[in-house]
C-alpha cells in the first residue's frame, strides 16, 4: 500500500471516481473534512455507498470521528466493503479497545476490519507503543497538523523539527510487530517537487505509504513508494543465494557482506 486518498464523506459524487483512480486506498473521511452540521448526513451517505460496492479489493478505509460520534460512525461503516478504519485523535489504547468492542458486534466477520489509529497530540505520541499493541491495530498514522498545533511547532523546509516524533512512531510500530506507519498528509498539493522530496525522506525513515488530500499528489507518492525494478531483482538474487547456501554470510556483487539482517531487508522489500 503506497497511497491513501482522503475523500470528504459529504461528497458522494466523488466516491466512485476516487475508487476508479490510482490511489491504493480510498479513505472516506467522516471527520475533519465534514462540517459539524453535516456529520450525520455524511455518515448516511458513506454507509449507503458502501453497501453498493461489490468488490473493492480491500481498498476502502473510513476515518471516523472521535468522542461521542465514534460508536455511531463505526456501526454505520462496519460493512464488507471496508478493510480498515482510521480512528481520529486516538489518545490511548483504551480508545482502540472500545472501537474493537463495537466492531466485533457489527463487522461482517470477526477481525475483518483493521484499525489505523491517528496520533494527533503529545499524549498520543508518548503512548504510541501501547496504542500500537492494542487489538486490531495494523499500522499507525501521524496527524501532524493537530500535532504541530498541540506542541507549538513551526516546521522549516526540511521538517527537521518533526524528526524525533516520526522516528518514535516508526519505532513503536516496529516494536509492536505491525506494519510500518502511513506518512502524514502534505497540505500543499501544488508543490509536487517538495512533495517528492519530503515523501522520499519519509520512505528513508521507515514509513511505507502516505496519505494524500488531492489526486494530483498520488502519482508522486505512488512512484516514491514503488521499488525500482533493479532493487527488486537484486533482492530476489540475494534471497535466492542465501537460501541456496543454507544461511551464513555471503558477499554481494560489489563485495559487501550479506548477513541475515540484509536478507530480512531484502525479503521485506519483496513482500511490500
Amino acid at each position: 500500500m503506497r497511497s491513501a486518498l482522503y475523500v470528504p464523506g459529504n461528497r458522494p459524487e466523488l466516491f466512485d471516481k476516487a475508487l476508479a483512480g490510482p490511489a491504493d486506498i480510498v479513505l472516506l473521511d467522516l471527520e475533519d473534512a465534514v462540517p459539524a452540521r453535516q456529520k450525520e448526513t455524511a455518515r448516511a451517505e458513506v454507509s449507503a455507498w458502501l453497501r453498493t460496492v461489490a468488490d473493492a479489493g480491500q481498498r476502502i478505509w473510513v476515518r471516523v470521528n472521535s468522542g461521542s460520534l465514534c460508536p455511531d460512525d463505526l456501526r454505520a461503516v462496519a460493512l464488507p466493503a471496508v478493510s480498515a478504519v482510521c480512528l481520529a485523535k486516538t489518545e490511548s489504547a483504551e480508545q482502540v479497545r472500545a472501537a474493537d468492542e463495537v466492531l466485533r458486534e457489527y463487522e461482517p466477520r470477526v477481525g475483518a476490519i483493521r484499525v489505523c489509529p491517528l496520533l494527533e497530540s503529545a499524549a498520543a505520541v508518548l503512548d504510541a507503543a501501547s496504542i500500537a499493541a492494542a487489538p486490531r491495530v495494523w499500522r499507525l498514522q501521524l496527524g501532524e497538523a493537530d500535532l504541530r498545533a498541540d506542541l507549538g511547532i513551526e516546521t522549516s523546509s526540511d521538517e527537521r523539527e518533526l524528526l524525533a516524533i516520526r522516528t518514535h512512531v516508526v519505532l513503536a510500530g516496529a516494536a509492536a510487530g505491525i506494519a510500518p506507519p502511513l506518512g502524514p498528509v502534505d497540505t500543499d498539493f501544488r508543490d509536487l517537487d517538495r512533495l517528492r522530496e519530503r515523501t522520499t525522506a519519509l520512505a528513508r525513515m521507515g514509513f511505507r505509504g502516505r496519505a494524500c488530500i488531492h489526486p494530483a499528489q498520488l502519482p508522486v507518492v505512488n512512484e516514491v513508494f514503488t521499488p525500482a525494478a533493479a532493487d527488486l531483482e537484486r533482492a530476489r538474487v540475494l534471497v535466492g543465494r542465501f537460501e541456496s547456501a543454507a544461511g551464513g554470510v555471503l558477499l554481494d556483487e560489489g563485495g559487501k557482506m550479506v548477513d541475515a539482517a540484509v536478507i530480512r531487508q531484502a525479503r521485506r522489500l519483496l513482500e511490500d
